[in-house]
């Protein structure tokens, strides 16, 4: 990975280092709520974003840094 840099200077801030868990409880909330509303004989959601809210979870935010060094920029 020497030569793999960053081509945009977005990053991202939190604490939390992966989101595993939160994909976790937002997939068994889809496929609860799914289950449960075709066996009340009505259309299942299609997307994730229909049933959860993905900006919930651990791993939610961005911003632009303009002044990143080419240490920053790598990864």
């Amino acid at each position: 990975m020497s030569r793999s840099v960053r081509k945009t200077k977005i990053f991202g801030y939190t604490t939390a280092k992966t989101e595993k868990q939160d994909k976790r409880r937002w997939n068994r909330t889809f496929r609860k709520v799914s289950k449960k509303l075709i066996r009340l004989g009505k259309d299942a959601p299609i997307k994730l974003q229909g049933v959860t809210n993905v900006w919930d979870g651990a791993k939610d935010g961005r911003q632009y840094y303009h002044n990143a060094t080419k240490k920053d920029m790598r990864k």
